[in-house]
């Protein structure tokens, strides 16, 4: 019988082997209360196990208020619980309602975090994935052997459709190779989508038609299914090569909707991500919240970035960017990897370059910074050059330093960054 896991860090102040046990219960056959209906041959056939039972040992107190025992001695433990396919068949919402449902609410549990979910060969053939990912990005906008050099319009709103079209002729004119829509910035009435995107369409295609490189900006179409759907088609029927939506807002079910539709490559944005993980024993870790993602079909996504303005470790940035590139079923050539382009912002500058090729090991990703282009003295050239010939210094094994000697848009982004 084919069985998806799920493993998590517990919190109790229960037995670990009873609080494991109720978890299983309550997110496959059982309930607070034995039933007469709960029959072994039923359990045998649907009920969920505990595969993996680590004690990590005590902890001070509960991490989440709540807890039935918050004044007894709590420990934590590694769990793995695994289910039968056949309880949800290869269905992503419902996945996301067994592996991170109730579990969290049960009054045994005083923290708990989803740290890697793992899924049987079924779910790769009745999802489409990436249509794109990376050698899809890369063909679309002609950049090879580095990573696409990419910003985020700016201000996040108040720019009406013209005045984001003449930024968008600057950023082209300084050799970008991908612009965003902010995630703010959707469909308001100072700046109505299909407005913005005839502008701004306008401008990458004259600049296309001239250099022989469409960049490729990524239109926020978060919205609705029906408004998302026309806005995917007014985006390509402008000759725009990308889309980009909010994954929590639009959800499990909007984005399978998009993916089915879509024919442009999908950028997902994350934004929210930190009520899903900020809590340490509460919610997500990124590995396993992006496998969904993954297999739903979004082809590029938001890891954060190295040293970044908010609140996430660089190690916790470095594990979600490599699980990104790494093949769903890495032992079965035969199914579809499912990677997509891990997306580096946040606070990036040319002072993240080296450390970023050093803990990836490959150029397979967009490096988008705002001010780290936007702010370089010289201004959007200045930027876009400083960031390539950072990348090109790393990867050629040069320090930031010597390479910013021989380079004068290098070196005086080097000052502005530090």
């Amino acid at each position: 019988m084919s069985r998806f896991e799920a493993d998590y860090i517990l919190e109790t102040a229960y037995g670990l082997a009873e609080a494991a046990a109720a978890i299983a219960g309550e997110q496959s056959s059982g309930t607070f209360m034995a039933l007469p209906g709960e029959t072994p041959e039923l359990k045998a056939r649907s009920a969920a196990r505990v595969e993996v039972l680590e004690d990590l040992g005590p902890v001070d107190g509960p991490s989440l208020p709540g807890a039935g025992r918050a004044d007894r001695p709590h420990r934590r433990a590694k769990m793995t619980i695994s289910w039968p396919l056949a309880t949800i068949g290869p269905s992503l919402p419902n996945l996301m309602a067994t592996v991170a449902g109730n579990l969290f609410e049960l009054r045994q549990v005083s923290g708990l975090r989803l740290t890697a979910l793992r899924l049987p060969p079924e779910f790769a053939a009745n999802h489409l994935g990436p249509a794109f990912g990376v050698d899809g990005t890369r063909q679309l906008t002609d950049v090879y052997g580095r990573p696409l050099i990419g910003t985020i319009i700016k201000p996040s709103v108040g720019l009406s459709p013209d005045e984001t079209a003449g930024l968008v002729d600057q950023l082209c004119t300084a050799g970008i190779d991908f612009i965003k829509d902010d995630e703010l910035q959707a469909d308001g009435p100072a700046c109505p989508f299909e407005v913005r995107v005839k502008a701004v369409m306008a401008v990458i295609n004259r600049h296309g038609d001239k250099t022989g490189k469409k960049v490729m900006y990524a239109f926020n179409l978060t919205g609705d299914v029906d408004e998302m759907r026309a806005r995917h088609d007014t985006v390509e029927a402008l000759g725009g090569t990308c889309v980009m939506a909010s994954l929590n807002s639009v959800g499990l079910a909007g984005m399978l909707a998009l993916r089915k539709h879509a024919r442009l490559p999908i950028h997902a944005h994350r934004n929210g991500w930190g009520y899903l993980s900020r809590a340490p024993m509460l919610g997500f870790d990124y590995t396993a919240w992006q496998v969904i993602w993954r297999l739903a079909g979004v082809d590029h996504m938001h890891v954060n970035g190295l040293q970044n303005k908010f609140c996430e470790p660089d190690d916790s940035v470095i594990a979600s960017a490599r699980a990104c590139l790494t093949p769903l079923w890495p032992g079965d050539p035969s199914l579809p990897p499912c990677t997509v382009m891990p997306v580096f912002s946040s606070g990036q500058s040319v002072a993240q370059v080296h450390d970023t090729f050093r803990v990836m090991g490959t150029t397979d990703l967009i490096h988008a910074a705002g001010g780290g282009i936007m702010g370089h003295p010289q201004g959007a050239a200045g930027g876009v050059a400083a960031m390539r010939a950072a990348w090109e210094a790393a990867a050629a094994g040069i320090s930031l330093d010597v390479a910013a000697r021989e380079h004068s848009a290098l070196a005086q982004a080097v000052k502005f960054a530090r």
